[in-house]
């Protein structure tokens, strides 16, 4: 498939929501880790390998390598890798989940009465979202692969559903309580934001990736804008489309 067509298709599949009402959005996503009792993400097993695996992830990439050492971390033997059934995407959601859920304990902020003033939503929501963009750090000279392979047609659906959890936590941990039409409008800008600002910094050389903050920084100011969600979805839906057939012309395929 060529570039353009699979960025029109991921691009087709982000639309597509915008015509649920918010309500049908809130059913489907909402979901917070400590409003209510949750059991583990994982099974043990799985959680075990993936949480070995993700430790090999700088030197081996999102790949299948790389869950066989963590299945030996584990003690575990390489066959036990078979217990993923989606393989190294199982991998890089493995690490979208666990940033996701551990944002609620990495950012605290200071409540009503408590010395110095209380941010707004708005300056949380920021401080939020860069939060979960420094937790790439780690492995960000390996997510573009990441971003290739949520990229397949197989995974667009999984990876849509976390990206839309993680915008509906980072407003809910932000305070928000908006239970009008903008519940909606707001996650799904978000979302777009997060992802624009998520491929940027994969280029970002600039010392403690100031550059990507700024980006962010100026995207969050295009919320208020007409054309500012589609156009940072219009970009993630390029690169992601062009990692994907980069990734695959690698490994001899004629596309």
């Amino acid at each position: 498939m060529a570039p353009a067509r699979l960025s029109n298709s991921l691009l087709g599949v982000f639309r597509a929501p915008s015509l649920r009402p918010a309500a049908a959005w809130r059913q489907k996503c909402c979901y917070h880790s400590y409003e209510y009792s949750q059991p583990p993400p994982f099974p043990p097993a799985e959680s075990a390998i993936l949480s070995a695996a993700i430790s090999h992830v700088p030197n081996y990439g999102f790949t299948a390598d790389a869950l066989k050492l963590g299945a030996r971390d584990a003690g575990y033997l390489d066959v036990s890798t078979n217990l993923l059934p989606r393989g190294v995407f199982d991998l890089v959601n493995f690490h979208l989940v666990t940033q996701r859920l551990a944002l609620k304990d990495s950012v605290q902020f200071p409540t009503e009465g408590e010395q110095g003033k209380t941010p707004g939503v708005g300056a949380k929501v920021r401080t939020l979202t860069l939060a979960r963009l420094r937790a790439n750090e780690p492995v960000i000279h390996r997510w573009q692969e990441a971003l290739a392979i949520m990229a397949q047609p197989t995974y667009v659906p999984a990876s849509l559903a976390e990206l839309a959890r993680l915008a509906d936590e980072i407003w809910f941990l932000a305070g928000d309580k908006s239970v009008d039409s903008s519940w909606y409008t707001k996650r799904a800008s978000l979302s777009a934001i997060y992802s624009a600002t998520e491929v940027f910094m994969t280029q970002d050389t600039s010392k403690d990736y100031m550059e990507t903050e700024q980006f962010l920084d100026a995207r969050l100011e295009d919320i208020t804008k007409v054309g500012g969600f589609l156009g940072a979805l219009s970009e993630w839906a390029d690169y992601t489309a062009h990692s994907a057939v980069n990734v695959l012309r690698s490994k001899g395929m004629r596309i």
